[in-house]
């Protein structure tokens, strides 16, 4: 199953999304509720296509926190080293974690805007969990009880800036930076032990931006059990698993898309301020 979030110039509503048998086409099945509020919600017998004229997809969630894990693959651990990012040539035995705002998140098709500050933006596609309930010292056996769903996200990271900020506040936190979408598949409909993620730049697959989450340092439960243990984790809030490989350049007017299997594609353009 999938939920989505999506507006017709009006204010968000949300949906289940199921592809239709005979046409093979997306629809949005409209809800008359807001699932993560804890209503009991259900169709509202209004049907619409996810290309139809009119309908936008917006960010599936709207996070009041977001965190993420760096270096949480070997392989993009090696490549920051090697790219000069790093001066550790191997991923950190604990957890590296820092925050985005909620500020910082955008949906499907929204424009990334790149910075006058920066020189050097980039992208890091990725697996996000979305939680579905209260979370606060979980444990790691039950730390699944707590997963909505997941959704793409591109942790998209000013690089320069991130050598200057101890704190990452600039290059990780910036308006923009986390673009979310296109829908939120439910926890149980994906492997997502082993989730395979891939990125296109310019309608070009970029082989080096590949892997999957069977290759995750810290898995997604272990991640739930230590950022709930200092954390209250609220229904809606992200946690971004890490990138898997190596990142790459943006620059304005660029198409980013990060692809998730069993998850869809989020699509991006980058925008000069």
């Amino acid at each position: 199953m999938r939920l989505a979030r999506f507006s017709m110039n009006d204010a968000p509503r949300y949906a289940f999304v199921q592809k239709d048998p005979v046409d093979g086409k997306d629809y949005l099945i409209e809800l008359d509720g807001h699932p993560l509020a804890g209503d009991q919600v259900k169709p509202t017998g209004n049907r619409y296509a996810v290309d139809a004229d009119g309908v936008r997809l917006l960010a599936p969630v709207l996070p009041s926190k977001v965190y993420g894990l760096a270096k949480n693959y070997e392989a993009h651990a090696q490549f920051m080293h090697e790219a000069g990012h790093s001066e550790i040539a191997h991923a950190p035995e604990n957890m590296v974690i820092f925050t985005k705002p909620s500020t910082s998140v955008i949906g499907p098709d929204d424009p990334i805007v790149y910075p006058a500050c920066s020189k050097d933006m980039n992208f890091e596609p990725e697996v996000a969990v979305v939680m579905g309930r209260i979370a606060k010292n979980v444990p790691v056996e039950k730390a699944m009880d707590y997963v909505l769903g997941f959704t793409c996200v591109n942790d998209v990271t000013l690089r320069d800036l991130q050598g200057l900020d101890p704190t990452w506040t600039r290059a990780k936190g910036f308006d923009t930076s986390c673009p979310l979408g296109p829908w939120i598949v439910m926890r149980d409909d994906l492997d997502w032990k082993d989730a395979k993620i891939s990125f296109t730049l310019n309608g070009e697959d970029v082989p080096m931006a590949s892997g999957t989450t069977a290759n995750l340092i810290h898995g997604i439960p272990e991640q739930i059990a230590a950022i709930s243990s200092f954390s209250t984790l609220l229904p809606g809030d992200v946690i971004m698993t890490g990138t898997p490989n190596a990142s790459g350049h943006l620059d304005p007017g660029d198409e980013a898309i990060v692809h998730v299997e069993g998850i869809g594609s989020l699509r991006n353009v980058i925008v000069r301020a």
